[in-house]
């Protein structure tokens, strides 16, 4: 699906979050309906990393804890 066309579909409601799994006669199955708009959005971001508009997802460091050395005197 063509990223343009996200936005619309979930503006109708008819947005799914996946394909889901295949079902008893061998069709796939769709996922549930999105209704979140942030949802809407990271499959938006999604589909334009796929299709090469944007580039890849940053990653987040764990930023290290600076402590204080105290020193034991007595």
């Amino acid at each position: 699906m063509p990223s343009e066309e996200i936005f619309p579909l979930f503006r109708a409601g008819k947005l799914h979050s996946g394909r889901g799994k295949r079902g008893k006669n061998g069709k796939r199955k769709k996922g549930k309906i999105v209704h979140n708009k942030k949802q809407a959005k990271a499959i938006l971001l999604s589909t334009l990393r796929k299709e090469g508009r944007i580039g890849p997802q940053k990653k987040k460091g764990k930023k290290k804890l600076q402590r204080k050395r105290v020193s034991a005197k007595r």
